[in-house]
């Protein structure tokens, strides 16, 4: 604690004397400072134990006395201490009166005490406090670096932690869930500050905020060092934080980074296990794929379980989908298999299970933010999700994922499952050999003009009736200006002689589109 003017009053060697605002001497004193100015308060920052002997104050005229004391109190000042036996033999009454109405303690200071050994008495007791806080706070990095070494998860570290700043602790994921809390009771209060810890999310990491009610004052500190905080640190307790808790809450809030750091990178290491067993799986391997996947993924391997193959425009958008389904399965205890590819992740996760039901909430939320008129290249994550399937079935459940994925994008949806596409699909009758001629009778003078490498007339066409005759849409999954695509469908209008305004025409170029995909493959 700082020195206050109850401990200077307490001092043997001071010899000070209360004679006003008594009630008032656990005030603390961050200074002592001697001052003779008429007014003083322009140079001081508040706090301050002010020194006078009343050489250049009115101090008998009681009008005076009133402006003066009332100015001292106004600028925070802790109390003034008055030398006798100086310019006055005692307090003047005017300025005991007046510090009487304030409530400004009033300190007599008798004539063999210089005002240099009250300023040396708070100096010391300033710095004596400030080594027990540093002291303290090593104390308190000691204790929680050995929590976090222990390896035994945040709880007991969230649990000193508290024990340090007399108050409680909370761990918060990416998604603002709770993942531990100390003393128990916090869990509870710390749930209803997941908006703000949602907000603090948003903000570059290192951040930090200061919420509460009339409950507690809590202080939320982001967690990471990247673009996105990896989590949230909430320390609530009574009053602002001093020297020593903050000292224990900065440890903290670095072990918990490199804790979470550390954490990143056995996940990297296990993305890479699990893109093998991807692979194996794809390549319908399934006995190989549970021998890779061990104890790590060999569970999700034993039921059935969901593909799904997620792609983004916007990358906090891919990240907040990836991050709220890998806290899910982390707070379940399911097992679950991400693998990036470019700009889209592959996951499979347990039918059924909490990551699904997250991604489909995550989705849900995401259309009913931010409703679209049928594009979804405003949307920041598209995901398409496969039936129940098993290890020998994971190439058909990619495929499935592929046509959901395609679909949620055509119709502007966050999220696409396999079951709600229609069942009776004419795409299969597009590999009839007669709508394969026609496909290639329609098709083949804008086949023949991109091979001589005037452009990209089919691929350019194929975007535009995906996109349904959106030209920002369609020209945005080119790559190109939709200056550049109009001029290209001028010229596919110019070589086939028929008119895209026709929806008849639009219709028969997409199914000789669609038949000449389909027959892609028998031909490789």
């Amino acid at each position: 604690m700082p020195p206050t003017l109850a401990s200077l009053v307490q001092h043997s060697a001071l010899k000070l004397t209360v004679r006003a605002g008594a009630d008032r001497l656990d005030t603390p004193v961050r200074w002592a400072h001697a001052s003779e100015l008429a007014d003083p308060v322009p140079y001081m920052d508040g706090g301050e134990l002010l020194l006078v002997t009343a050489t250049n104050l009115d101090a008998e005229n009681a009008e005076s006395m009133r402006r003066y004391v009332r100015r001292l109190a106004g600028a925070g000042v802790a109390g003034v201490g008055f030398a006798v036996g100086v310019n006055y033999e005692e307090i003047p009454a005017a300025l005991l009166d007046a510090a009487e109405e304030a409530g400004l303690p009033l300190l007599e200071v008798p004539r063999r005490t210089p005002f240099l050994a009250i300023s040396k008495a708070v100096s010391a007791a300033i710095a004596a406090d400030q080594y027990r806080a540093v002291t303290a706070g090593f104390e308190a990095q000691r204790e929680l670096t050995k929590a976090a070494l222990a390896g035994d998860g945040p709880a007991d570290l969230l649990a000193r932690l508290a024990a340090h700043v007399d108050g409680w602790a909370a761990l918060y994921d990416t998604s603002g869930a709770v993942l531990a809390a100390a003393p128990d009771w916090a869990a509870r209060r710390a749930a209803r500050l997941t908006p703000d810890v949602e907000r603090l999310r948003d903000r570059p990491s290192p951040a930090s905020v200061v919420v509460g009610d009339s409950e507690d004052r809590v202080e939320l500190q982001s967690l990471g060092t990247g673009r996105r905080a990896r989590g949230a640190l909430a320390v609530g307790t009574g009053a602002a934080l001093g020297t020593a808790e903050r000292y224990a809450v900065h440890s903290a809030v670095a072990l918990l980074t490199l804790t979470t750091a550390r954490s990143r990178a056995l996940q990297g290491a296990e993305q890479r296990l699990g893109a093998a067993v991807l692979r194996m799986l794809l390549a319908g391997q399934p006995d190989h794929a549970r021998a890779v996947a061990g104890d790590l993924y060999g569970g999700l391997l034993d039921a059935p379980f969901r593909l799904l193959i997620a792609e983004a425009a916007a990358p906090a958008g891919f990240d907040l989908l990836t991050e709220t389904m890998e806290a899910a399965a982390a707070r379940s205890g399911e097992a679950l298999l991400m693998v990036p590819e470019g700009e889209r992740v592959v996951v499979l996760a347990a039918d059924g299970g909490t990551a699904v039901a997250a991604c489909a909430a995550y989705a849900e939320a995401q259309d009913d933010r931010a409703p679209r008129e049928g594009g979804a290249e405003d949307s920041d994550v598209v995901v398409g999700l496969s039936a129940p399937c098993g290890p020998i079935a994971v190439s058909a459940a990619y495929k499935q994922a592929e046509q959901a994925l395609s679909v949620a994008r055509r119709r502007g949806r966050a999220l696409v499952e396999h079951e709600e596409l229609a069942a009776g699909s004419v795409l299969p009758l597009l590999a009839d050999d007669a709508v394969r001629a026609f496909a290639d009778g329609m098709l083949r003078a804008l086949y023949e003009h991109d091979a001589k490498g005037r452009g990209d007339l089919v691929a350019s066409l194929r975007a535009w009736l995906s996109r349904h005759g959106q030209w920002d849409a369609a020209a945005a999954d080119l790559g190109v200006h939709r200056h550049t695509l109009r001029y290209r469908m001028r010229r596919v209008e110019e070589i086939l002689g028929r008119s895209l305004d026709d929806p008849d025409v639009r219709m028969e170029l997409w199914l000789a589109l669609k038949a000449t995909e389909a027959a892609a493959p028998a031909e490789n």
